[in-house]
């Protein structure tokens, strides 16, 4: 059964859980802070209310790291010659895109009177059609 709302206990697991290597204190710590057993923040781990809480408070707590983890970026790619990280960093700043471009190619020159004389065709291939159905 999902979660609805979390409790405190709930918070409070989070904000330790959130924590680089989860505020120096052991999951076991945790749990007793949280005043419930260690397995109770194993089954809060699996409720996708839980986890989305937990993800988003990770983001709020490295939020004000942001701007020198994507400045590394471009500087890992130019110290190692990474490209994956050359292309991390220019999509980060909206430089490349996943862009997908078709090419058709047509030519002007529609040979109108072929198209005409198949249809002619077609239309005399119906009229037969017709005409043996109603003579049967």
């Amino acid at each position: 059964m999902a979660f609805k709302t979390l409790t405190p206990e709930m918070y409070i697991a989070i904000q330790w859980l959130a924590t680089p290597k989860k505020g120096g204190k052991t999951f076991e710590q945790i749990a007793e802070l949280c005043g419930v057993h260690p397995n109770t923040i194993l089954n809060w781990r699996k409720d996708p209310l839980f986890e989305r809480e937990l993800k988003a408070q990770m983001v709020r707590n490295s939020q004000d790291k942001l701007p020198e983890l994507i400045e590394s970026l471009a500087d890992i790619a130019i110290r190692d010659g990474n490209a994956a990280m050359a292309k991390l960093a220019l999509q980060i700043n909206g430089l490349l895109t996943d862009k997908v471009e078709v090419e058709t190619k047509t030519t002007d020159a529609t040979d109108v009177e072929a198209l005409r004389a198949k249809l002619e065709t077609f239309k005399q291939q119906q009229q037969r059609k017709g005409t043996s159905t109603t003579s049967g």
